[in-house]
């Protein structure tokens, strides 16, 4: 009879098992397209989380009014810039493709001598420009044939953008409820991991908060302060739509080593239009200037708040923006953290028994 009950007791388990997997599975296929939104929703909500609790504490207001006044300025903080750059943008697109169709007439389609002059290439550059300024009515047939023939990219470039929008929505909806019950759900993670973990778990989590924290505000004052350089290097150097070019640089300095390509296109560009002086200036000012700032701040920030070498938290950024995409900006470092708690904490608990083991291995 104990028998049997042991092989019931046992089949339960195995269907309760077989039962709590499935259903994560099936959760996991509903939830996967909200995954990203709901990262970038936690990272916002927990970065921003001072200035709610300013409105909700020192203001008075409740938490549904608070997480909506913090909601509602995060979308314009986001949308606006976002409209204006889509704008500028096409704006731009539209000029540019009206320059080139001008110059493709005009039988004049040039590119700097330093260009013209690269090793291996440069012979094949000066010969497709001479058959396109020998060849204008051609060289415009060939081109609409390729914007034809490519008219898919748009259609695949519109679906991402309009994906894009859309977990942009769902994460500043998702952004309302992290702020209004933010504070119950962390509490609720935090015991659950405790019941799987034990006590421990408060130092990851402690530890997975400072990272988070430092990260963003690292990442992003290294960002906007080179943008900021950048954009005054656009303006005094005479760059179209210096506005716009400050945006993009903003979002490519998110990214490790990703500024020298922005204003060395922009310095490149200058002189390419034949504007040399000002196109060396400007890369200059980028080499001694901006990029001095990626190598000041960001380490001093991150470094300097988590206690983590910077050559991790570096690593962490370019394995997580690899593995999980723009999100993988942040959940790389963190990850890479947690490994580095939980490492920090076994060797702490077993540094008597390893330093022990020397001391008898020395002895020998």
């Amino acid at each position: 009879m104990i028998e049997n009950f042991s092989k019931e007791l046992i089949i339960q388990r195995l269907l309760a098992i077989s039962l709590l997997v499935v259903l994560i599975i099936l959760c996991f296929m509903v939830v996967q397209f909200f995954i990203v939104p709901a990262l970038w929703a936690a990272i916002i909500a927990y970065v921003t989380y001072p200035l709610y609790n300013f409105f909700h504490q020192k203001v008075k207001l409740s938490s549904g009014m608070s997480s909506g006044i913090m909601t509602i300025s995060i979308s314009l903080l986001i949308g606006i810039p976002l409209v204006i750059g889509l704008f500028v943008l096409q704006q731009e697109a539209l000029s540019l493709y009206g320059t080139l169709i001008r110059r493709l007439k005009a039988g004049y389609v040039d590119l700097p001598d330093a260009i013209k002059d690269l090793p291996v290439v440069g012979q094949q550059i000066k010969d497709t420009l001479w058959e396109i300024n020998k060849n204008p009515e051609s060289s415009m047939l060939a081109l609409k044939q390729w914007i034809q023939s490519h008219l898919y990219y748009g259609k695949v470039a519109l679906d991402v953008l309009f994906s894009s929008l859309a977990k942009l929505g769902m994460a500043l909806m998702t952004l309302f409820f992290f702020y209004r019950d933010g504070t119950s759900l962390i509490k609720q993670i935090r015991q659950a991991l405790r019941n799987i973990i034990g006590n421990r778990i408060d130092g990851y989590i402690d530890s997975v908060g400072v990272t988070t924290q430092a990260v963003v505000y690292g990442i992003g004052l290294t960002a906007l302060a080179q943008a900021l350089l950048a954009g005054m290097g656009y303006a005094l150097a005479g760059a179209p739509s210096p506005i716009l070019l400050t945006l993009l640089t903003f979002v490519v300095a998110l990214i490790p080593f990703g500024t020298p390509f922005a204003w060395g296109g922009v310095a490149l560009w200058l002189m390419s239009q034949g504007h040399t002086t000002e196109g060396i200036g400007l890369a200059l000012w980028g080499i001694f200037a901006i990029s001095w700032v990626d190598n000041l701040i960001r380490p001093i920030v991150i470094s300097g708040a988590t206690r983590i070498p910077f050559i991790i938290i570096f690593i962490g950024v370019l394995g997580g923006l690899t593995a999980f995409g723009f999100v993988g900006l942040f959940i790389g470092p963190v990850v890479l953290a947690i490994g580095l708690a939980v490492w920090r904490e076994w060797i702490s608990q077993h540094k008597n028994e390893l330093f022990s083991k020397a001391n008898e291995q020395d002895q020998r």
